[in-house]
C-alpha cells in the first residue's frame, strides 16, 4: 500500500475507482483517468505519492508548453464578460 496524500479524515474507509483528474498549467488544460482512493464519507480523492508527483510533472510540461505525451481534446472558451452579463440581467415580465 502507497502512503496517500491529501487525507483529511483519521482511517476513513475508502475504495479505490479511476477518476477523471483535470490539471492545469499556464494555459493549457490536461485531462487523464487516474486511479485514487475515494472516501466513502465525503468523496475526496486520494493519491499515492507518486501520482502526486506525475500531476506536478504535468503541470509543469503545460507551463513550458511542452505538449509531447498530449493529444488535442477539442477547444476551451473563456465566456464573454459583456455577454455573461447581459444574460445575468433580470428579464421584464410581460403583464396581459
Amino acid at each position: 500500500m502507497h502512503p496517500r496524500v491529501g487525507i483529511t479524515h483519521t482511517k476513513q474507509r475508502g475504495t479505490e475507482k479511476v477518476v477523471e483528474k483535470i490539471l492545469y498549467g499556464g494555459k493549457h488544460t490536461a485531462v487523464l483517468q487516474i486511479l485514487a482512493e475515494v472516501c466513502l464519507h465525503c468523496g475526496e480523492r486520494l493519491y499515492a505519492e507518486e501520482t502526486a508527483r506525475l500531476f506536478e510533472k504535468i503541470r509543469n510540461k503545460l507551463k513550458r508548453q511542452d505538449l509531447s505525451g498530449f493529444n488535442p481534446l477539442g477547444q476551451a472558451f473563456a465566456v464573454d464578460k459583456v455577454w455573461l452579463k447581459k444574460q445575468m440581467q433580470p428579464t421584464a415580465k410581460s403583464v396581459g
